[in-house]
């Protein structure tokens, strides 16, 4: 199968249709006024607002909410379905591989990588076999299953032990997605023990282990605070500087010696550059692949990368690159659509800078912690920043989603098993990948 077309318009193509690959694609269909031909190709026809996945888990939010069609948003640009398997810069080919499994391959004259991140898997024992990862819809959506089944079973059994560990939940990793699985989940899970009788006077556990010296590392220490304290006032027992020695079908060995019986292991560690990037035969950084402050690859001019995948200088911290964010993400996703039009004749490149405009992390119910403009809030006034913040930077679905969350904040959560993605279909795999 072969995607070119024969024009005589310069040929942008862009691998990739998170954060990073959406704004690049738009910017360039909008900076080169429809002069150059748009390429997007993506394993999928939605674009992922990964921030809000927990929500998914917890029943708050329906998972279309969060995946916003490409079709109506690409504004201009052409979708060509495939997943990127492999380069030719030579060629300035794109190779990759369509739902179906039909090999095909595309024609470049601008090439903008942004295929995302997958799941750092860490060499601990068992994890692998024992362990979900949380980057998709599916794995979502099986996490929201597996604990309301976990919470059913023990509701029925007669051995305290199986009760024990059927109700409690570890999840690794106190990063964004972490701390916000933690929290979402933790409540729904309270909600849920709740209607079944045999539960109501059982202790529902939650761990969130970290081998950082706080939740939220990295971030301003404040953000983190608030997070543990919001999380250790419901009952999350939160250990830092402890994590996963190694996971057995029964429970959790953990760092500090103690073993956990639990059904349930959320591995949130991170994430890393997805697969394509060591296949390029291009310079890392990191795993990173190599960029200057253009977005542009040393000694590839016709090619640019952004988002997760790009070790990206950071001009506001000389010496160290930009990390890996939603926010970073997006705003070199539009700079690598303004640059790569400029290259063919349409505006003017510049670097890429960007100063944190702060961050904002959900905590479920009407709690949130966020620093916008560098301002420390907590509770429900940062609530409603976060939810302002997410309604800004979704490129569609707004109605649907304020939707969801009026029709949570007034009624009762369902509560049932959808049956929908099996343990099997969700394996801890590090091949996929999509933007952060």
């Amino acid at each position: 199968m072969n995607s070119d077309r024969t024009n005589s318009r310069k040929r942008i193509v862009v691998v990739g249709a998170g954060f990073a690959g959406l704004h690049a694609a738009r910017t360039a269909v909008r900076q080169t006024k429809g002069q150059a031909e748009v390429v997007v190709v993506n394993p999928t026809d939605y674009f992922l607002y990964l921030p809000l996945l927990p929500e998914v888990s917890a029943g708050i939010l329906e998972p279309r909410r969060i995946t916003v069609p490409l079709v109506n948003t690409l504004n201009g640009a052409r979708l060509v379905l495939g997943d990127v398997d492999g380069v030719d810069t030579a060629e300035r080919r794109v190779y990759f591989e369509n739902p179906e499994g039909e090999r095909g391959s595309i024609r470049y004259d601008r090439l903008v990588l942004a295929p995302g991140s997958v799941n750092k898997l860490l060499p601990v024992p068992g994890v692998a076999d024992h362990a979900h990862g949380f980057r998709s819809i599916a794995e979502a959506l099986y996490l929201r299953d597996h604990c309301v089944r976990q919470l059913e079973l023990a509701s029925v059994t007669t051995d305290p032990y199986e009760r024990e560990a059927r109700c409690t939940f570890v999840v690794v990793g106190a990063g964004y997605t972490g701390t916000e699985v933690a929290a979402a989940c933790q409540l729904f899970t309270e909600a849920a023990a709740r209607r079944l009788p045999n539960l109501r006077d059982q202790k529902i556990r939650w761990l969130l282990l970290d081998l950082a010296p706080a939740v939220l590392p990295g971030l301003d220490p404040r953000l983190g605070t608030a997070a543990d304290r919001t999380l250790r006032g419901r009952g999350v027992e939160v250990r830092m500087k402890t994590s996963v020695a190694e996971a057995t079908p029964d429970g959790v060995k953990l760092t500090d010696g103690e073993f956990v019986p639990t059904r349930t292991l959320a591995w949130c560690v991170g994430v890393r550059p997805d697969p394509l990037i060591e296949s390029l035969a291009l310079p890392t950084q990191g795993g990173r692949l190599t960029v200057d402050a253009f977005l542009s690859v040393p000694d590839h001019s016709d090619v640019y990368a952004c988002g997760d995948g790009a070790a990206v200088p950071d001009l506001t911290r000389p010496g160290e690159i930009t990390p890996m964010t939603a926010q970073h993400a997006q705003r070199q996703g539009v700079q690598a659509g303004k640059n790569v039009a400029a290259s063919l004749g349409f505006g003017v490149a510049r670097q890429y800078k960007h100063h944190d405009l702060g961050f904002v992390v959900d905590l479920s119910g009407a709690k949130a912690a966020a620093n916008p403009l560098g301002i420390p809030l907590s509770g429900f006034p940062a609530k409603v920043v976060t939810r302002g913040y997410h309604l800004l930077a979704m490129p569609g679905n707004h109605p649907r989603v304020v939707a969801d969350w009026l029709l949570d904040a007034t009624f009762r959560r369902q509560v049932s098993q959808l049956g929908l993605v099996r343990g099997s279909a969700v394996p801890l795999d590090t091949a996929t990948g999509s933007e952060h």
